[in-house]
Protein backbone atom coordinates (compact mmCIF):
# COMPACT_ATOMS: atom_id res chain seq x y z
CA UNK A 1 0.00 0.00 0.00
CA UNK A 2 2.80 2.28 0.71
CA UNK A 3 4.61 1.62 -2.35
CA UNK A 4 1.54 2.02 -4.37
CA UNK A 5 1.00 5.60 -2.61
CA UNK A 6 4.47 6.40 -3.78
CA UNK A 7 4.39 5.46 -7.30
CA UNK A 8 0.87 7.37 -7.45
CA UNK A 9 2.72 10.26 -5.85
CA UNK A 10 5.67 10.52 -7.68
CA UNK A 11 3.29 10.11 -11.33
CA UNK A 12 1.24 12.91 -10.07
CA UNK A 13 4.57 15.57 -9.39
CA UNK A 14 5.63 14.01 -12.79
CA UNK A 15 2.39 14.79 -14.59
CA UNK A 16 2.14 18.25 -13.31
CA UNK A 17 5.91 19.13 -14.04
CA UNK A 18 5.72 18.71 -17.50
CA UNK A 19 1.96 20.26 -17.83
CA UNK A 20 2.81 23.32 -15.97
CA UNK A 21 6.08 23.28 -17.81
CA UNK A 22 4.79 23.24 -21.24
CA UNK A 23 1.91 25.66 -19.91
CA UNK A 24 4.59 28.47 -19.54
CA UNK A 25 6.35 27.08 -22.58
CA UNK A 26 3.36 28.04 -24.74
CA UNK A 27 3.03 31.40 -23.54
CA UNK A 28 6.13 31.89 -25.64
CA UNK A 29 5.02 30.15 -28.52
CA UNK A 30 2.00 32.01 -28.74
CA UNK A 31 4.01 35.15 -29.02
CA UNK A 32 6.74 34.02 -31.29
CA UNK A 33 4.44 31.80 -33.74
CA UNK A 34 2.01 35.11 -33.99
CA UNK A 35 4.99 36.80 -34.85
CA UNK A 36 6.25 34.39 -37.48
CA UNK A 37 2.85 34.53 -39.17
CA UNK A 38 2.33 38.43 -38.96
CA UNK A 39 5.89 38.99 -40.32
CA UNK A 40 7.04 40.08 -37.04
CA UNK A 41 9.96 39.81 -34.81
CA UNK A 42 7.97 39.18 -31.57
CA UNK A 43 9.09 39.38 -27.63
CA UNK A 44 12.59 38.95 -27.12
CA UNK A 45 13.73 42.17 -25.15
CA UNK A 46 13.90 40.23 -21.37
CA UNK A 47 17.64 39.05 -21.48
CA UNK A 48 19.65 37.60 -18.70
CA UNK A 49 23.35 39.24 -19.24
CA UNK A 50 22.70 40.04 -22.55
CA UNK A 51 21.54 36.93 -23.86
CA UNK A 52 17.99 36.81 -25.15
CA UNK A 53 17.32 33.32 -25.90
CA UNK A 54 14.75 34.35 -28.72
CA UNK A 55 12.56 35.24 -26.02
CA UNK A 56 12.41 32.17 -23.73
CA UNK A 57 13.27 34.40 -20.90
CA UNK A 58 9.92 36.02 -21.12
CA UNK A 59 7.78 33.51 -19.32
CA UNK A 60 9.89 33.91 -16.57
CA UNK A 61 9.71 37.56 -16.69
CA UNK A 62 6.11 37.23 -16.90
CA UNK A 63 6.45 35.20 -13.82
CA UNK A 64 8.37 37.73 -11.97
CA UNK A 65 5.83 40.56 -12.54
CA UNK A 66 2.68 38.52 -11.79
CA UNK A 67 4.01 37.08 -8.43
CA UNK A 68 5.22 40.97 -7.08
CA UNK A 69 1.94 42.96 -9.15
CA UNK A 70 -0.43 43.57 -6.05
CA UNK A 71 -3.29 41.45 -5.58
CA UNK A 72 -6.04 44.47 -6.01
CA UNK A 73 -9.85 43.22 -5.18
CA UNK A 74 -12.65 45.71 -6.31
CA UNK A 75 -14.46 47.01 -2.61
CA UNK A 76 -17.79 45.98 -3.19
CA UNK A 77 -16.40 42.32 -4.82
CA UNK A 78 -17.23 39.31 -2.63
CA UNK A 79 -13.43 39.09 -1.81
CA UNK A 80 -13.79 35.14 -0.39
CA UNK A 81 -15.37 34.33 -4.21
CA UNK A 82 -13.22 36.49 -6.06
CA UNK A 83 -10.11 34.48 -4.27
CA UNK A 84 -11.43 31.44 -5.06
CA UNK A 85 -12.27 31.27 -8.41
CA UNK A 86 -8.93 30.91 -9.89
CA UNK A 87 -8.04 28.11 -7.87
CA UNK A 88 -11.20 26.49 -8.57
CA UNK A 89 -10.69 27.06 -12.39
CA UNK A 90 -6.78 26.25 -11.88
CA UNK A 91 -7.08 22.85 -10.11
CA UNK A 92 -9.89 21.37 -12.01
CA UNK A 93 -8.43 22.01 -15.55
CA UNK A 94 -4.92 20.29 -13.53
CA UNK A 95 -7.16 17.44 -12.48
CA UNK A 96 -8.64 15.80 -15.55
CA UNK A 97 -4.58 14.95 -16.48
CA UNK A 98 -5.07 11.74 -13.64
CA UNK A 99 -6.45 9.22 -16.42
CA UNK A 100 -5.01 10.39 -19.47
CA UNK A 101 -2.29 7.25 -20.14
CA UNK A 102 0.96 8.61 -21.44
CA UNK A 103 2.78 4.99 -21.57
CA UNK A 104 1.60 1.74 -21.28
CA UNK A 105 2.89 -0.15 -18.32
CA UNK A 106 6.29 -0.26 -16.72
CA UNK A 107 7.68 -2.97 -15.13
CA UNK A 108 10.58 -2.08 -11.83
CA UNK A 109 11.33 -5.13 -9.25
CA UNK A 110 9.01 -7.28 -10.94
CA UNK A 111 5.77 -4.93 -10.24
CA UNK A 112 3.93 -3.77 -13.18
CA UNK A 113 3.21 0.18 -12.92
CA UNK A 114 0.40 1.49 -15.72
CA UNK A 115 1.90 5.02 -16.54
CA UNK A 116 -1.48 6.72 -15.35
CA UNK A 117 -2.36 8.40 -12.09
CA UNK A 118 -5.73 7.16 -11.62
CA UNK A 119 -6.69 3.86 -14.61
CA UNK A 120 -10.72 4.45 -14.24
CA UNK A 121 -13.12 2.32 -16.36
CA UNK A 122 -14.67 5.13 -17.25
CA UNK A 123 -11.93 7.64 -17.39
CA UNK A 124 -13.05 9.79 -20.07
CA UNK A 125 -16.48 10.50 -18.14
CA UNK A 126 -13.59 12.01 -14.99
CA UNK A 127 -12.10 14.22 -18.16
CA UNK A 128 -15.88 15.69 -18.59
CA UNK A 129 -16.79 16.01 -15.36
CA UNK A 130 -13.45 17.99 -14.22
CA UNK A 131 -13.62 19.98 -18.01
CA UNK A 132 -17.06 21.32 -16.67
CA UNK A 133 -16.39 21.94 -13.35
CA UNK A 134 -13.70 24.57 -14.63
CA UNK A 135 -16.81 26.76 -15.96
CA UNK A 136 -17.89 27.43 -12.07
CA UNK A 137 -14.56 29.02 -11.60
CA UNK A 138 -15.16 31.12 -14.72
CA UNK A 139 -18.85 31.81 -13.62
CA UNK A 140 -17.63 32.54 -10.11
CA UNK A 141 -14.97 35.46 -11.22
CA UNK A 142 -17.73 36.71 -13.24
CA UNK A 143 -20.08 37.25 -10.33
CA UNK A 144 -17.78 38.17 -7.76
CA UNK A 145 -16.10 41.29 -9.21
CA UNK A 146 -19.22 42.92 -9.12
CA UNK A 147 -18.54 44.26 -12.56
CA UNK A 148 -21.35 44.20 -15.08
CA UNK A 149 -18.79 43.44 -17.91
CA UNK A 150 -17.25 40.80 -16.25
CA UNK A 151 -20.59 39.41 -15.10
CA UNK A 152 -21.51 39.34 -18.86
CA UNK A 153 -18.27 37.65 -19.72
CA UNK A 154 -18.84 35.18 -17.25
CA UNK A 155 -22.76 34.81 -18.93
CA UNK A 156 -21.14 34.04 -21.93
CA UNK A 157 -18.73 31.64 -20.55
CA UNK A 158 -21.42 29.61 -19.10
CA UNK A 159 -23.54 29.39 -21.76
CA UNK A 160 -20.83 29.01 -24.66
CA UNK A 161 -19.77 25.99 -22.55
CA UNK A 162 -22.53 24.10 -21.48
CA UNK A 163 -23.44 24.18 -25.07
CA UNK A 164 -20.61 22.59 -26.68
CA UNK A 165 -20.43 20.46 -23.93
CA UNK A 166 -23.34 18.83 -25.03
CA UNK A 167 -21.34 18.29 -28.66
CA UNK A 168 -18.22 17.74 -27.12
CA UNK A 169 -19.54 14.48 -25.46
CA UNK A 170 -22.17 13.48 -29.09
CA UNK A 171 -19.19 13.70 -30.86
CA UNK A 172 -17.31 10.72 -29.20
CA UNK A 173 -20.36 8.86 -28.85
CA UNK A 174 -18.74 6.61 -32.18
CA UNK A 175 -15.12 6.44 -30.62
CA UNK A 176 -16.76 4.43 -27.48
CA UNK A 177 -18.92 2.69 -30.20
CA UNK A 178 -16.06 1.38 -32.00
CA UNK A 179 -13.48 0.65 -29.63
CA UNK A 180 -16.67 -0.49 -26.95
CA UNK A 181 -15.40 1.21 -24.37
CA UNK A 182 -15.08 4.29 -21.85
CA UNK A 183 -11.56 3.41 -20.42
CA UNK A 184 -8.84 5.76 -21.55
CA UNK A 185 -6.33 3.16 -21.61
CA UNK A 186 -8.29 0.00 -23.53
CA UNK A 187 -9.25 2.78 -25.87
CA UNK A 188 -5.06 3.44 -26.69
CA UNK A 189 -4.14 -0.19 -26.49
CA UNK A 190 -7.05 -0.95 -28.56
CA UNK A 191 -5.88 1.71 -31.33
CA UNK A 192 -2.54 -0.32 -31.32
CA UNK A 193 -4.00 -2.68 -34.55
CA UNK A 194 -2.88 -2.31 -38.08
CA UNK A 195 -5.87 -2.25 -41.23
CA UNK A 196 -4.27 -4.22 -43.88
CA UNK A 197 -1.19 -4.67 -41.87
CA UNK A 198 0.47 -0.79 -42.35
CA UNK A 199 -2.89 1.64 -41.72
CA UNK A 200 -3.04 2.42 -37.45
CA UNK A 201 -6.35 1.44 -35.87
CA UNK A 202 -6.73 5.41 -34.56
CA UNK A 203 -9.32 7.12 -34.04
CA UNK A 204 -9.17 9.75 -36.75
CA UNK A 205 -9.26 7.00 -39.10
CA UNK A 206 -12.50 5.61 -38.02
CA UNK A 207 -14.39 8.86 -36.98
CA UNK A 208 -13.27 11.50 -38.95
CA UNK A 209 -16.78 13.37 -38.51
CA UNK A 210 -15.87 12.73 -35.06
CA UNK A 211 -12.71 13.77 -35.09
CA UNK A 212 -13.96 17.42 -36.38
CA UNK A 213 -16.42 17.74 -34.39
CA UNK A 214 -14.42 17.32 -31.29
CA UNK A 215 -12.10 19.54 -32.53
CA UNK A 216 -14.61 22.54 -32.88
CA UNK A 217 -16.36 21.40 -29.53
CA UNK A 218 -12.96 21.60 -27.63
CA UNK A 219 -11.44 24.57 -28.87
CA UNK A 220 -15.07 26.69 -27.96
CA UNK A 221 -14.50 24.72 -24.49
CA UNK A 222 -11.49 25.83 -23.51
CA UNK A 223 -12.51 29.28 -24.45
CA UNK A 224 -9.39 30.26 -27.12
CA UNK A 225 -10.30 32.00 -30.55
CA UNK A 226 -12.51 32.28 -32.46
CA UNK A 227 -14.35 30.92 -29.11
CA UNK A 228 -12.75 33.96 -26.97
CA UNK A 229 -15.90 35.58 -26.29
CA UNK A 230 -16.17 34.98 -22.59
CA UNK A 231 -12.50 37.21 -22.56
CA UNK A 232 -13.24 39.69 -25.35
CA UNK A 233 -10.09 41.96 -24.79
CA UNK A 234 -11.69 44.50 -27.83
CA UNK A 235 -15.12 44.77 -25.94
CA UNK A 236 -14.15 45.37 -23.05
CA UNK A 237 -15.55 42.10 -21.58
CA UNK A 238 -14.06 39.09 -19.64
CA UNK A 239 -14.83 37.54 -16.75
CA UNK A 240 -11.24 38.12 -15.58
CA UNK A 241 -10.73 42.27 -15.98
CA UNK A 242 -11.03 42.45 -12.32
CA UNK A 243 -7.89 40.36 -11.31
CA UNK A 244 -4.27 41.22 -11.44
CA UNK A 245 -0.96 39.55 -9.94
CA UNK A 246 -1.11 35.69 -9.82
CA UNK A 247 -4.81 35.86 -9.57
CA UNK A 248 -5.17 36.89 -13.29
CA UNK A 249 -1.93 33.94 -13.85
CA UNK A 250 -3.75 31.33 -12.26
CA UNK A 251 -5.87 32.35 -15.32
CA UNK A 252 -4.19 32.68 -17.89
CA UNK A 253 -2.31 29.55 -17.00
CA UNK A 254 -5.89 27.68 -16.76
CA UNK A 255 -6.44 29.02 -20.54
CA UNK A 256 -2.91 26.93 -21.57
CA UNK A 257 -3.68 23.83 -19.93
CA UNK A 258 -6.71 23.69 -21.15
CA UNK A 259 -4.94 23.48 -24.09
CA UNK A 260 -3.03 21.00 -23.13
CA UNK A 261 -5.74 19.24 -21.94
CA UNK A 262 -7.73 18.94 -25.17
CA UNK A 263 -4.19 18.38 -27.20
CA UNK A 264 -4.12 15.26 -24.66
CA UNK A 265 -7.82 13.85 -25.40
CA UNK A 266 -7.37 14.01 -28.97
CA UNK A 267 -3.86 12.13 -28.64
CA UNK A 268 -5.30 9.80 -26.59
CA UNK A 269 -8.77 9.31 -28.18
CA UNK A 270 -7.68 9.79 -32.00
CA UNK A 271 -3.82 9.60 -32.80
CA UNK A 272 -3.11 6.52 -30.76
CA UNK A 273 -1.75 7.75 -27.62
CA UNK A 274 1.85 6.45 -27.13
CA UNK A 275 1.40 4.20 -29.36
CA UNK A 276 3.44 3.69 -32.33
CA UNK A 277 2.80 1.97 -35.50
CA UNK A 278 4.68 -1.10 -35.65
CA UNK A 279 5.68 -1.08 -31.83
CA UNK A 280 5.18 -4.04 -29.61
CA UNK A 281 5.78 -4.70 -26.23
CA UNK A 282 9.73 -6.12 -27.36
CA UNK A 283 9.67 -3.76 -29.78
CA UNK A 284 9.47 -2.78 -33.65
CA UNK A 285 7.61 -5.72 -35.85
CA UNK A 286 7.07 -4.80 -39.36
CA UNK A 287 6.11 -6.28 -42.16
CA UNK A 288 7.41 -9.13 -44.07
CA UNK A 289 8.66 -10.65 -40.38
CA UNK A 290 11.30 -7.91 -39.48
CA UNK A 291 11.59 -7.00 -36.68
CA UNK A 292 13.94 -4.87 -34.36
CA UNK A 293 14.22 -6.25 -30.37
CA UNK A 294 14.24 -3.16 -28.02
CA UNK A 295 14.89 -3.09 -23.86
CA UNK A 296 11.77 -2.61 -22.14
CA UNK A 297 12.98 0.90 -20.59
CA UNK A 298 13.57 2.29 -23.99
CA UNK A 299 10.01 1.11 -25.44
CA UNK A 300 8.42 3.18 -22.65
CA UNK A 301 10.26 5.92 -23.42
CA UNK A 302 9.73 5.68 -26.76
CA UNK A 303 5.69 5.48 -26.09
CA UNK A 304 6.14 8.45 -23.36
CA UNK A 305 8.07 10.81 -26.36
CA UNK A 306 5.55 9.50 -29.04
CA UNK A 307 2.31 11.06 -26.75
CA UNK A 308 4.72 14.23 -25.99
CA UNK A 309 5.02 15.00 -29.72
CA UNK A 310 1.76 14.48 -30.54
CA UNK A 311 0.38 16.39 -27.89
CA UNK A 312 2.78 19.24 -29.02
CA UNK A 313 2.41 19.00 -32.09
CA UNK A 314 -1.59 19.47 -31.39
CA UNK A 315 -0.42 22.37 -28.91
CA UNK A 316 1.04 24.25 -32.39
CA UNK A 317 -1.77 23.13 -34.15
CA UNK A 318 -4.68 25.07 -31.76
CA UNK A 319 -2.23 28.04 -31.89
CA UNK A 320 -2.31 28.18 -35.50
CA UNK A 321 -6.20 28.43 -35.60
CA UNK A 322 -6.00 31.07 -32.83
CA UNK A 323 -3.76 32.94 -34.96
CA UNK A 324 -5.81 32.21 -38.65
CA UNK A 325 -9.66 32.78 -37.61
CA UNK A 326 -11.28 36.20 -36.30
CA UNK A 327 -13.33 36.01 -33.50
CA UNK A 328 -17.40 34.58 -33.80
CA UNK A 329 -20.11 36.86 -33.01
CA UNK A 330 -22.05 35.11 -30.17
CA UNK A 331 -25.56 34.04 -32.04
CA UNK A 332 -22.95 32.63 -34.40
CA UNK A 333 -21.54 30.53 -31.71
CA UNK A 334 -24.61 29.57 -30.73
CA UNK A 335 -26.05 28.87 -34.34
CA UNK A 336 -22.88 26.81 -35.38
CA UNK A 337 -23.07 24.79 -31.95
CA UNK A 338 -26.81 23.75 -31.59
CA UNK A 339 -28.40 24.22 -35.08
CA UNK A 340 -25.12 22.41 -37.00
CA UNK A 341 -22.29 20.33 -34.99
CA UNK A 342 -25.38 18.89 -32.90
CA UNK A 343 -27.36 17.42 -35.57
CA UNK A 344 -23.58 15.84 -37.57
CA UNK A 345 -22.77 14.67 -34.26
CA UNK A 346 -25.70 12.50 -34.60
CA UNK A 347 -26.26 11.58 -37.98
CA UNK A 348 -22.29 10.18 -37.06
CA UNK A 349 -24.04 8.12 -33.90
CA UNK A 350 -26.32 7.05 -36.42
CA UNK A 351 -23.76 6.01 -39.59
CA UNK A 352 -21.17 4.52 -37.01
CA UNK A 353 -24.30 2.17 -35.56
CA UNK A 354 -25.13 1.80 -39.07
CA UNK A 355 -21.47 0.14 -40.18
CA UNK A 356 -20.75 -1.23 -36.76
CA UNK A 357 -24.49 -3.96 -37.79
CA UNK A 358 -24.20 -4.77 -41.02
CA UNK A 359 -20.30 -4.26 -42.04
CA UNK A 360 -18.79 -5.56 -38.63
Amino acid sequence: MVVELLFAVLKILFILSIVLGIAGLLGWVERKQSAVMQDRIGANRADIFGFRAIGLFHPIADAIKLITKEDFVPPFADKKLHTLAPFMALFFSLAAFAVLPFGSSLEIAGREIALTVVDLDSGILFVFAMMSLVVYGVLMAGMASNNNFAFLGGVRAASQMISYEVILGSSLIGIFMAYGSLNLMEIVEKQGGLFFGIIPKWGIILQPLGFILFLVAVIAETKRVPFDLPEGESEIIGYHIEYSGMKFGMFMMTDFVETIMAAGVMTTLFFGGWQIPFLLKDGFHFPLGVTLLLPHLLVVLLQFLAFLFKVLFLCWFLMLIRWTLPRFRYDQVMKLGWKMMLPLSLINILITGIVMIFFI
